[in-house]
């Protein structure tokens, strides 16, 4: 369980994969330089898991791995150290991707009409749709009529709104 005066980095790898990511990060600040090994063994977790967690964690750019030579063994080794000054361009670059996806979504509701039955249970479809199928319900068969979108439109832009402001007061 991440509590909210959890350093940020552990807060983020929480977010990202859940329980297994938590204690990998929670590993990784008592212990900057550990190998994939040293962390399973400090977490309980199976060594492959370990293995998934720190190569998503590298492939964000939230950790970084440094390969020497374990002595005693005589083959290579990674050893993991956080990089806790990424997780605010990480936060700021999942932010951009969720603006540009939202934007994406109002740009369609703005371009398209779409028709419904009036039947909660069934979809809303497009104006092609429904020309297709003699605006009849594809779900029910009752007569489809247009459906206003300005709610999801609305909605939309509020969100759109609520990100880029928040982007800009982080700058």
């Amino acid at each position: 369980m991440v509590d909210k005066y959890e350093d940020p980095f552990v807060r983020i790898a929480s977010m990202i994969g859940g329980d297994e990511y938590l204690k990998v990060a929670r590993s990784l600040l008592k212990a900057e330089d550990a190998t994939d090994e040293e962390i399973a063994s400090s977490t309980g977790l199976r060594i492959n898991m370990v293995r998934k967690v720190l190569y998503d964690l590298f492939g964000k750019s939230l950790i970084t791995g440094i390969r020497v030579k374990d002595e005693r063994k005589g083959w290579f080794v990674y050893r993991w150290r956080t990089r806790r000054e990424e997780v605010e361009h990480f936060i700021e670059n999942q932010k951009k991707k969720i603006e540009e996806r939202l934007q994406q979504r109002l740009d369609y509701e703005n371009a398209s009409d779409f028709y419904h039955c009036g039947n909660e249970d069934c979809p809303r479809v497009t104006f092609e749709d429904a020309l297709e199928g003699m605006f009849k319900c594809p779900s029910c068969g009752n007569v489809l009529n247009l459906k206003k979108n300005d709610k999801s439109k609305k909605a939309y832009q509020k969100k759109i709104d609520e990100i880029k402001k928040d982007m800009q007061q982080v700058f």
